[in-house]
């Protein structure tokens, strides 16, 4: 499953599989009936094994996260790197306001890799590039950027 937003729309794209054979538009009706009053668009394509298919090595998901003033080619940097690491980019988004620009990736990062190694040269590639960059576990990036609700103590409303 992969789920982002493009220009605006919440977009969502899974694989599934079914016990039994069902036929693509029958498939798009249930789940467009399983949105109620809600409208999706949805569009269903049947798909096949894919031959000569080889296991990927065990990766563990990782978010890097670098901003510094806008310019040419950082994204093409960022991705040539990864690339050439084998590292697999899940999701990437980037924004710029003003003269600023972010970029945000989901990653995997196979198990071999020493991640302080890989922090450690993004972190020069940020540097070269007038970027801050940060490598952090999916897990550790979830917690400490997540919005946490709390209740306020009885009788202080």
């Amino acid at each position: 499953c992969s789920q982002t937003v493009l220009r605006g729309y919440f977009t969502l794209i899974m694989i599934v599989s079914t016990p039994t054979p069902i036929d693509p538009e029958q498939l798009a009706e249930k789940v467009r009936a399983a949105g109620g009053a809600s409208r999706y668009q949805v569009m269903v394509r049947a798909a096949t094994a894919t031959e000569g298919y080889v296991a990927v090595e065990p990766c563990d998901r990782f978010v890097i996260t670098a901003f510094g003033k806008d310019q040419p080619g950082i994204v093409r940097r960022f991705s040539q790197y990864l690339a050439g690491k084998d590292i697999n980019i899940v999701d990437l988004y980037g924004d710029r306001s003003g003269e600023e620009f972010v970029l945000v990736g989901q990653v995997e990062i196979p198990a071999h890799w020493d991640i302080r190694m890989l922090q450690a040269d993004l972190e020069e590639m940020g540097n070269e590039l007038g970027f801050t960059v940060k490598l952090q576990h999916e897990n550790i990036f979830v917690a400490t950027n997540q919005l946490r609700l709390t209740r306020a103590p009885q009788g202080s409303l």
